[in-house]
Order: structure tokens, then sequence, then C-alpha cells
């Protein structure tokens, strides 16, 4: 007679990070440490790196050197080249020089500082200087802003540092690995019986208390935008984080959230972010890229697009998200 010993439950470890909440799972509960160390190193690299709220990080100093040549860490280099790529690919709707539209709109200082309802006017908006004139040389890591132009990699950093965390964890621990940067998730290794289940919620944090609908992650990445988490109110105008660098201003409300799967999670929170800016026209665009994706507007009503699968039901409170 042959007996089947059950694989252990993954562990997890969740701490605040980057302004949000890190999630880690390990399907070997041994590894956890491990893993827990591969992310946390990565997290104080990016911070460091490309915060804009720090006044020692790399990116503050490349924005106080704009109009001028500026010589790049490797680290930085590799996060602007995935931002100058997702404003590419998305032509221009995820635009890193929206840094100074973010600032004017009140979004200066940490989500957490924002003042939740500001009685000043909202300023102009003005169109971001764009991506195409920044002059870049990714050999000798050259960098040149436009003058006046403030970079803002938030879009693309986090959703790097997830998936250069779980790769590492997963080759460092030989188990599966689930990363969670907020909104951004990434996976790699084995993973469980019937894949990662994640729940799906307006706020990553609002899923452990109002499960929603769920899908199984079984590899790559899933990543979630949307406007209701990160808003305040300035000048009797509800505003939010995600600014269409066409005018400068918060991306017109047209989806509650945007939820799309891809093989690495710069590339889903690049779909995902350009299709809030898009509005109207997400629904074509996004087809036209073939990736899974899931549509909430402001009424409740879900778009499905590229084979995403119908809603089922959350995983049970104690369980991965």
């Amino acid at each position: 007679m042959t007996t089947h010993t059950p694989a252990p439950s993954p562990a997890q470890v969740v701490f605040p990070a980057l302004g949000t909440t890190a999630t880690l799972l390990v399907t070997d509960p041994g590894a956890l440490p491990v893993a827990a160390e591969v992310l946390r190193t990565e997290l104080r690299a990016v911070d460091l790196t490309c915060s804009r709220f720090r006044p020692d990080s790399e990116l503050t100093r490349v924005n106080l050197a704009a109009g001028a040549p500026t010589t790049v860490s490797e680290h930085f280099a590799d996060a602007l080249q995935a931002a100058l790529r997702a404003a590419r690919i998305t032509d221009g709707a995820v635009d890193p020089t929206v840094g100074g539209a973010v600032i004017a709109l009140g979004y200066d200082r940490t989500f957490a500082s924002v003042r939740p309802d500001d009685a000043r006017p909202v300023p102009v908006g003005r169109p971001a200087p764009g991506w195409q004139r920044i002059s870049w040389n990714p050999r000798t890591r050259r960098l040149r802003l436009p003058p006046h132009t403030r970079l803002d990699l938030g879009a693309t950093a986090k959703a790097r540092t997830a998936d250069r965390a779980v790769h590492q964890a997963a080759a460092a621990t030989g188990c599966g690995v689930l990363v969670g940067l907020g909104g951004d998730l990434a996976a790699a290794g084995p993973t469980p019986e019937g894949g990662w289940r994640i729940a799906l919620a307006d706020d990553h944090a609002q899923s452990v208390t109002e499960p929603g609908p769920a899908v199984a992650l079984t590899g790559g990445a899933l990543a979630t935008s949307g406007i209701r988490v990160r808003a305040w109110r300035r000048g009797g105008r509800t505003l939010h984080h995600i600014v269409d660098p066409a005018t400068g201003e918060p991306a017109p409300p047209v989806w509650r959230t945007v939820t799309v799967s891809a093989a690495t999670c710069v590339d889903a929170n690049t779909a995902s972010t350009a299709a809030v800016v898009l509005g109207e026209r997400a629904v074509h665009w996004l087809r036209s890229t073939g990736l899974p994706s899931r549509l909430v507007g402001l009424d409740g009503t879900v778009v499905r697009l590229g084979g995403w699968p119908p809603d089922s039901p959350a995983p049970d409170p104690g369980g991965p998200r």
C-alpha cells in the first residue's frame, strides 16, 4: 500500500514597503527566511534608487540635474529602460515624464501624508514634456532630461521589483514563490496545486475583509491599476494618481480597476496603467495586445478580454491573496 504525504501549505510574510504592502508566499515554509531577505534587499535597492520622496535617492539627484547630462547607476539604468519601453509600447500613455504633473496635483509626498481634502485650487494641467525628449545612452548610462522635467518611475519600478525579487527568490530556494507589492504580483517556480489563488478587489487590502472574485495564477504575473485607492480631494475635485501625459490631469474616470495578466509584472502593470489612461479606448487597445484582462467600470460592469475566465469565489480568508 502506498501513502501520499500532502505538500505543506504555503508560508507567508506581510510587511509595509514602498508606501504599500509587500506580501511574500513560498511553497516550502523552510525557505521563507531566505526568500524574505531577497525581497527586502530588492525593496531597499529600489527605494534608494527610484523613490520620489527620499532626498537622498538617485531619482531625486537625477531630477535636480534636469537640463544637464548625468551618469546613472546600473540599477537606475535598468529602471529607466523599463519605463522608456513602457512609454514606447503604449505610444506614450504610460510616460515617466509625468513627475511634475503628479507633484502639481498634490501628490508631492508619501501618499499617507497627502492632504485628504486640500482647499487650494487645482493648477491648470500641462502636458508632460514627453519621453521622446529624454536623451539617453544605455551604453554609457549618460542621461539628460529636458529642463524642468521630473521623472516618476513609479508606474514600472514597483512591478520591476516584483519581477526581480520573485525570480531571485525562486532561484535561491528552489521552491515556488509569489511576490505581491500592492496590486503587482509575480510568480516563479513550482506552484501550489491549483495555482496561487488571487482575490480581486479595488484595494488589495480590502480582499482580506471583503473577498470578491478570484483567479488562479500558475506563473507569470498579474497587475491591477485603479483610481479608488490613491485618491484625494483638492479644490472641490476628486483627484487620483494615474495621470494622462497628454493633459497633465488625472485620467478620466472610466474604469474603477483594470487587471491584466502577462509574462512579466512590468508588462502587466504597463498594460493596466495604460488602460486606465486610455479610458474608452482601452478595450480596443487591450484586445489588440491579446493579454488576458478584466476591466471594472464605475458602475461595477465587468469586461473580460483575452480569455479572462468567468469570476469564481475568492479563497478562504486565511488563504493566499
